[in-house]
């Protein structure tokens, strides 16, 4: 249904950029085109102004409201998020080198039985610093 609102917009807005370019901004517009015949033409200067003027306006109001309705029939629960295997397998996984939740070494045991990937106090992985 949002879908179906967003093409309509899109289309009341393209309708939109064409009825205020035939506007001619001195009030000339589609009726000077015509050409000159004066009271001859089937619909004067004012008339034509005040066609294009009204279509303006019912076409800028058609483009807010269904605006305003498909923010609203927008789901805001959050739970729409992106659904990507990067972004699951980015969250569940842990930085290298970073100690897991569980890697204390148990008591009573050796100092090279720790947890992989656990860094020992005080040693640089860093290249920028120098080892030792």
């Amino acid at each position: 249904m949002v879908t179906a609102i967003v093409i309509l917009i899109c289309i009341l807005t393209v309708l939109l950029i064409l009825i205020v370019l035939i506007q001619n901004s001195k009030g000339g517009g589609l009726a000077g085109e015509f050409g000159g015949l004066g009271s001859n033409q089937l619909m004067g200067v004012k008339k034509t102004t005040d066609l294009l003027e009204q279509i303006t306006w019912g076409l800028g109001i058609g483009v807010m409201v269904l605006t305003l309705a498909s923010y609203i029939m927008i789901d805001k629960g959050g739970n729409a998020g992106i659904n990507s295997v990067n972004v699951d397998r980015a969250q569940t996984q842990t930085l290298p080198g970073a100690a897991a939740p569980n890697t204390q070494p148990a008591p009573g045991a050796a100092p090279s039985q720790a947890a992989p990937g656990a860094a020992t106090p005080g040693a640089s992985t860093s290249a920028l610093t120098p080892q030792r």
